[in-house]
């Protein structure tokens, strides 16, 4: 990792935004992506308890997705009709990898939602990554790929090679860097990792 690149983005960005996101052009901006309001929805959507019903689960999965503005508006579209077509048995599967993902073991929760994707050609890192991005924002990585690139090149993160297709061993990887990057900056830059992402976006 370059640390000097990235306080330098630090000072930079802090010099244009003195609050950080309590700027009020920031704040602005955080607005349109409803970060808190997201995160309640997910967390009481995705509870533990919640693990009752396939139906109930897959259809708030489908409308996290669809309310984020995270996600490509074409991928929406695609990733209902994916869900909706699978059959009882990858139903089944797909919500066991999204338990373990959330509270289990979650490389097994990856792996598993990733192997039933790619048998649907769905297999992106956006999809994969949302949920757990709400659920559990100060842990959790949302892998969005122009920005995972820009940030792996600009700041020279060592051991780590983007491919379109996901992998546990680049999101372990990529998580590990933004916990590091974190550690090092002003806190006001990392709220939660979406809005520290937001952060490092800016400075590419």
């Amino acid at each position: 990792m370059n640390v000097d690149k990235l306080l330098q983005a630090e000072a930079e960005f802090l010099a244009r935004y003195p609050g950080g996101f309590m700027d009020p052009e920031l704040e602005a901006i955080g607005k349109k992506h409803k970060m808190s309001k997201m995160i309640e929805l997910t967390q009481e959507a995705f509870k533990k308890l919640a693990f009752t019903s396939n139906e109930t689960i897959l259809e708030n999965w489908i409308k996290i997705v669809s309310r984020s503005s995270m996600v490509s508006v074409f991928e929406k579209p695609k990733f209902k009709d994916c869900i909706n077509s699978l059959s009882p048995s990858d139903k089944q599967e797909i919500v066991d990898g999204l338990y373990q993902q959330l509270h289990g073991k979650e490389e097994k929760g990856f792996n598993t939602i990733l192997d039933i994707l790619v048998k649907h050609k769905m297999a992106k890192w956006s999809l994969i990554t949302i949920v757990p991005a709400y659920f559990n924002p100060t842990e959790a990585v949302f892998v969005k790929p122009t920005t995972a690139k820009g940030v792996v090149a600009k700041f020279e993160l060592t051991g780590l090679e983007y491919k379109p297709r996901p992998s546990w061993v680049f999101y372990k990887g990529y998580k590990q860097a933004i916990h590091d990057m974190k550690s090092k900056v002003d806190e006001h830059l990392s709220e939660n990792n979406a809005a520290f992402s937001g952060f490092l976006m800016m400075t590419m």
